[in-house]
């Protein structure tokens, strides 16, 4: 019967957010007395996005405008509400009414590294998304939402991308599987359909740096050829539905093993970033960076606009 009260001032000032943080295992830098680095969130890019002030024991992620205290940070990580959240916490840390019960932690679950130095995904040298012992059952590949996309039933399903109404945390959301370059089903992102946050939930330790979305179908059509390489899930699939081989990055930065994979089954990429000026400022990096190991060159997309905003034909004459 003690679960059933909560004290949540307790749990807030008796728990630091370096500690939740370590519990997720979310590595992060120092600057200061705030820790900063990777959004865990919304898995967005931008190695700054996301800061936790030690202080305030409070987060804001200037990406994806996610902020709040430790019981709203594990809320959202564990999908659950913040009387759940702070069962959790007072499970994991024991946490009582009384500071004299405080358990604390030795891990600060911040790596303290200089601003000089370069800054990586979480775990992106040494990172392994594991196969998922499950498949999601039930998806609507015929859903409204797609066509208003432009994607088209075949296209759907040969991506296997679909409403999924079932329970859980992609409930109500469409879910497109990303597999690893095996071939397997590592993960499902959900994309939020209506006006919820975030618009795209990865899973919790999903390392979106280790694989290229839709690198195992790419490979295959390109046939040892050429590949468009795009930063989202539907640009994918829109250049893909034009008959042209295309992997995503999920973002618009390119870690040292999703080159890796490139350079290894392509001999010829076409970089085709979106055209805001963020696209093709990443574009030109890209673009140098892959110049030195294969043939490449740039599809520039109109100004404001992106790849899966583009009908077939104006993507083919810009592939050709």
């Amino acid at each position: 019967m003690e679960r059933s009260w909560v004290d949540f001032a307790a749990i807030k000032q008796t728990i630091s957010i370096t500690q939740v943080l370590d519990h997720y295992q979310i590595k992060l830098r120092r600057s200061g007395r705030e820790l900063r680095g990777s959004c865990p969130l919304h898995h967005g890019e931008g190695g700054n996005s996301f800061h936790a002030n030690i202080d305030k024991n409070a987060f804001h992620c200037f990406s994806c405008g996610a902020k709040g205290n430790i019981l709203e940070l594990t809320a959202a990580l564990e999908q659950c509400s913040l009387r759940e959240a702070a069962l959790k916490l007072q499970d994991w840390f024991s946490a009582h009414s009384s500071t004299t019960n405080r358990q604390p932690s030795n891990r600060s679950g911040v790596e303290a590294k200089s601003s000089a130095e370069p800054e990586t995904g979480p775990g992106e040298r040494d990172a392994e998304n594991k196969p998922l012992p499950f498949s999601l059952k039930g998806i609507d590949h015929r859903h409204p939402y797609l066509r208003e996309r432009g994607i088209e039933f075949e296209t759907a399903e040969y991506f296997g991308v679909g409403l999924f109404s079932g329970r859980g945390s992609m409930q109500g959301r469409i879910v497109i599987p990303i597999e690893n370059e095996a071939g397997q089903l590592v993960a499902y992102a959900g994309r939020a359909i209506d006006g919820s946050e975030p618009k795209y939930k990865l899973p919790t330790g999903f390392y979106k740096n280790q694989v290229l979305f839709n690198l195992p179908r790419a490979r295959e059509e390109a046939g040892g050829g050429r590949v468009v390489l795009v930063e989202g899930f539907f640009d994918c699939m829109k250049v893909t539905q034009a008959e042209q081989p295309c992997v995503a990055l999920m973002g618009c930065s390119l870690s040292e093993p999703q080159q890796a994979q490139l350079i290894r089954y392509f001999p010829h990429v076409i970089v085709m970033l979106d055209g805001d000026e963020a696209g093709r400022n990443a574009a030109g990096g890209i673009a140098a960076r892959l110049a030195r190991h294969l043939w490449v060159r740039i599809a520039e997309v109109p100004k404001g606009r992106q790849p899966d905003e583009l009908s077939n034909h104006e993507l083919q004459t810009l592939l050709k």
